[in-house]
């Protein structure tokens, strides 16, 4: 690392970090963009579309992990690599979210460029971030819209420190967005609360809806911990169904990104029991919809899931999806 060259480097595969350049070390552009629109790189989807919102026509953007695509496991391929060494500037999740990502973002951050982890607000806000029995941070902030906006903040004050030149734009740009995003906050807050308080439960195939349960009073079981590299064994199914039996829940959830196959031995093991549950739908919960369509947003991921989670657990969604976007 050339010394002057870079401001910090904090553990990028291990937590929030972020890392500036301000002189050129022969790799990368010097201060600020060579030229426009400049390229963005970003890890998930949800990161994709802030950035696409807050910088509007300044930058190009884009995002690595794809559609259905768990970024817990995700391994690199030699293209994501090429485009996260050409971009110009670097946004990724942080708290673990891209743990086989680790290596080579610490190389890309080392090469001079600036790598940013929308966490790092919401890392540092208190005990904001949350954490599971084996202390290992939970990086699902984005299931709590207000968590999210903290990611925004980041997101607007990395551009404008990179082109200052336009930093009135993304000011605008971030408050646009933002204004949207609470829009979103307050669907979830009154669908969520109509759900009758007895099957206000959760279920899905991993713990990705933590924040969700703090933000909006839902109670949230997984099948898996945090990480889909963790393993549900016999007993954690048992228990399960046995919880789902006992409380008559009478849905649960399988989610884009992971597969079937515990979910519907909850459904079987219930049955075997006497009790019915239902598949309520599938949720987005490590990455968006398809790309150009509204669930390939942020606001349409949250709206789909909002509603989807009540409609199936017996609460009434105020209106048709916060858009009218989600089909009867």
């Amino acid at each position: 690392m050339k010394r002057k060259w870079i401001l910090a480097v904090l553990g990028l595969g291990g937590g929030s970090a972020v890392v500036s350049c301000v002189e050129s070390d022969g790799n990368h552009t010097k201060n600020g963009p060579d030229g426009y629109p400049y390229e963005v790189a970003t890890t998930v989807g949800m990161i994709t579309d802030i950035v696409r919102n807050v910088a509007g026509e300044h930058a190009t953007v884009e995002g690595i992990i794809g559609q259905g695509i768990d970024p817990h496991l995700y391994l690199p391929s030699t293209p994501d690599v090429k485009s996260l060494r050409r971009a110009d500037l670097v946004f990724y999740n942080g708290l673990m979210l891209e743990g086989k990502m680790g290596d080579v973002l610490d190389k890309v951050a080392a090469s001079g460029k600036p790598v940013h982890a929308v966490t790092a607000n919401p890392e540092s806000s208190g005990d904001y971030v949350m954490t599971d029995n084996s202390n290992h941070h939970d990086p699902h902030v984005w299931m709590d819209v207000a968590g999210w906006i903290k990611a925004v903040e980041v997101v607007k004050t990395s551009l404008a420190d990179y082109d200052k030149a336009h930093q009135t734009d993304y000011e605008k740009n971030a408050a646009v967005y933002v204004e949207q995003l609470r829009k979103i906050d307050d669907y979830a807050k009154i669908s969520i609360a109509s759900i009758p308080e007895g099957q206000r439960v959760l279920v899905t195939a991993h713990d990705a809806f933590g924040y969700m349960s703090r933000a909006y009073g839902i109670e949230v079981r997984g099948i898996q911990g945090i990480s889909t590299e963790s393993n549900a064994g016999l007993r954690d199914i048992e228990e399960l169904v046995d919880f789902l039996v006992q409380r008559r829940i009478p849905s649960v959830f399988v989610e884009s990104s992971v597969p079937r196959k515990n979910i519907m031995a909850l459904v079987e093991g219930a049955r075997a029991k006497g009790h019915e549950v239902k598949v309520g739908g599938e949720l987005f919960s490590d990455a968006m919809g398809k790309a150009g369509t509204y669930e390939g947003t942020y606001e349409g991921m949250i709206d789909h899931n909002v509603t989807i989670i009540t409609r199936a657990l017996g609460g009434v969604a105020p209106v048709r999806g916060l858009n009218g976007k989600l089909e009867e």
